[in-house]
């Protein structure tokens, strides 16, 4: 396994101290972590950049790829509810055949948890300022924070008016862009009369209860082990919601010229804003979001982060799925958009999804510093 080198103190102590500010408790997440909470998350493709391990006749687990999901779970575990978190340690992930790309790297990090009526703008722009001041203190001076959100695509694609499956997909796919492509290219093609397999159209003509039974049984019969935060109930309406979308018509070529145009939007935070704007009818969600967005950077410039060092990107995605609202990447001109410095983001279904209550609110951020510092990585 290639390790990472270590920053200077002096230069780490730097970083450190924009999050030092922002009074969290320091956790330590262990580093073993349930691989099928993590690939029911991001999908069995991120198996081939985990490294993973199993006891004899254990569970699969695996060294932990980042600290957002184990975070969260240490969150749950302490009850839920709000708080602030900062971590600092080793985060490991395989690299790339034919790379030469270090596998064992430290990771610093803030995650927020707040009331479900608490101030999105306002914490999205503090944890994204203070992601910026980590970056910068690593004496980089070729960086450029990255904006975009998941929740604007999606108040876009509801300002379109489609069919109920057709919105769901295409939100689904806002984060991969091969799953948007496809759903680009097959603009114009009828919909399928029957999607979504037999037993998914099963559990359609039960009862909520009555698919929970179902599924428990199938379950039983094929000696499956649940695994992450979900239970039989939420899992049967998944599949039947996921049927739903299979049957659901094709965009038309007006609609998916509209989404094009939408994914196409990068420029300066303000100009896109303007262009994103030009995009949609005055009023309703849409709008609101936009507005929003004008907090943010109004807050951002205000926290000292000069917007001219800044970029909006309508299809910045990260990843994993669980993002659900900003999006953000400190990326260094020298490293490119594939070793971003910094990353961070909005996520405020995970806590729902890994059995805890919804409606919370949440947002963090993560640095590495070795990529930060200006006699790192090159």
């Amino acid at each position: 396994m290639r390790c990472e080198p270590s920053v200077p103190a002096e230069v780490l102590a730097a970083m450190r101290a924009p999050f030092a500010s922002a009074g969290a408790e320091v956790v330590d997440p262990p580093i073993l972590q349930p691989l099928g909470a993590l690939l029911d998350l991001a999908g069995e493709a991120l198996r081939a950049r985990l490294f993973v391990v199993q006891a004899e006749g254990g569970a699969e687990a695996c060294l932990r790829p980042d600290f957002t999901v184990p975070v969260a779970r240490l969150h749950l575990e302490h009850g839920g509810g709000e708080g602030r978190y900062y971590y600092e340690g080793r985060a490991f992930r395989a690299a790339p055949e034919r790379s030469d790309r270090a596998e064992e790297f430290l990771q610093i990090g803030l995650e927020f948890y707040g009331a479900a009526d608490g101030s999105v703008v306002e914490a999205d722009a503090e944890i994204a300022a203070l992601a910026w001041r980590a970056s910068t203190a690593g004496g980089r001076d070729d960086l450029v924070l990255w904006l975009g959100d998941v929740a604007l695509f999606a108040a876009f694609v509801d300002a379109l008016d489609l069919a109920p499956g057709l919105a769901a997909r295409l939100k689904r796919a806002a984060a991969r862009p091969r799953r948007m492509q496809a759903e680009l290219d097959r603009a114009g093609a009828a919909a399928p009369s029957a999607g979504g397999g037999q037993l998914a159209a099963t559990l359609a003509g039960l009862s909520e209860p009555e698919a929970e039974a179902l599924l428990q049984e199938v379950w039983a019969l094929a000696g499956v082990e649940r695994v992450g935060g979900r239970g039989a109930a939420e899992i049967a309406q998944r599949l039947i919601r996921r049927a739903e979308d299979a049957r659901a018509p094709a965009l038309t070529e007006a609609e998916a010229e509209a989404v094009r145009r939408f994914l196409a939007v990068e420029a300066a935070p303000n100009e896109a804003l303007a262009a994103l704007g030009a995009l949609a009818s005055a009023g309703g969600a849409f709008a609101e979001a936009l507005e929003d967005w004008r907090e943010r950077l109004a807050r951002l410039a205000s926290a000292g982060v000069p917007l001219e060092q800044a970029r909006f990107a309508a299809r910045l995605g990260h990843t994993f799925d669980y993002y659900d609202g900003l999006t953000f990447e400190v990326r260094s001109r020298a490293l490119g958009a594939d070793r971003p410095v910094a990353v961070g983001g909005r996520y405020d279904g995970l806590s729902a999804r890994l059995g805890g209550a919804a409606g919370a609110r949440a947002v963090g951020a993560m640095v590495r510093p070795w990529r930060a510092f200006a006699g790192g990585e090159a």
